[in-house]
């Protein structure tokens, strides 16, 4: 089984989840990104935007936000956490622009 059927699968298995449960899993898959994926954005916007790394490669990068992560960085946590906090936040506007049609309707 190679990744792709895994992450399939994981699909499948999170829309069939329900209630806490569910959240849960959003929460886990955000927070794996946000301490995988969110690191390697950084650098490769970091890289366009102001150059090389002062202390190396992209790994250089990981190992200074794991330890961050590990010393309780506030900026580190918030990086981790960020892809959680975008899916509330797009939960939120999808919730609000929801209600003001269903409130137009009713009008």
């Amino acid at each position: 089984m190679n990744l792709g059927d895994r992450l399939r699968d994981l699909g499948r298995y999170y829309r069939g989840a329900r209630g806490v449960w569910r959240e849960l899993l959003a929460a886990i898959i955000c927070l794996a990104l946000g301490i995988v994926l969110m690191p390697c954005l950084i650098f490769l916007a970091g890289r366009i935007a102001l150059g090389p790394y002062a202390r190396g490669s992209l790994f250089a990068l990981w190992h200074d936000y794991l330890q961050g992560l590990i010393s309780g960085s506030m900026a580190a946590w918030f990086i981790a956490f960020g892809p959680y906090v975008l899916l509330w936040l797009l939960r939120g506007g999808r919730r609000l622009l929801h209600n003001r049609g269903t409130a137009a309707r009713r009008q």
